[in-house]
């Protein structure tokens, strides 16, 4: 079983059709202080949903979110979503043609947020040049 605020694994990413079920792992992403993740039965299809506001540090860093963006976008490109939406503190994504490659997805997407975020946390942004003694020579 993962810790609490850790990336899911595709297996336990939960199927949230049910507009209950939706309810209660936001609830338990929120009260897990996790970026909450699910997918849901989209029409024929999946849909992948990521949320970072159920976490008490929502912050993912612009860098960040372009190499989600970019990573999302390359999967309208190949066919395998229609629809992406990236915002800075939420994703979608669908339809998706099976629930193992929504899952899949899903386990990616919410991995690469909890790490990306961690990087930026452990590694301090650096100081732009021009507010460097000597103009950063």
């Amino acid at each position: 079983m993962p810790k609490p605020g850790m990336p899911l694994q595709a297996a336990l990413i939960p199927d949230c059709t049910e507009p209950e079920a939706h309810r209660a792992a936001y609830r338990a992403a929120k009260a897990d202080n996790a970026i909450f993740v699910c997918i849901a039965r989209h029409g024929q299809g999946w849909k992948v949903q990521l949320d970072v506001m159920s976490s008490r540090k929502p912050y993912v860093p612009d860098q960040a979110m372009a190499v989600l963006q970019s990573a999302a976008e390359a999967l309208v490109l190949d066919g395998t979503v229609e629809q992406a939406n990236i915002a800075a503190d939420y994703i979608s994504m669908w339809p998706i043609g099976t629930e193992e490659r929504a899952r899949e997805i899903a386990a990616a997407f919410h991995a690469a947020m909890y790490c990306l975020r961690l990087l930026h946390i452990a590694v301090p942004s650096q100081p732009e040049s021009s507010s460097r003694p000597g103009g950063g020579r």
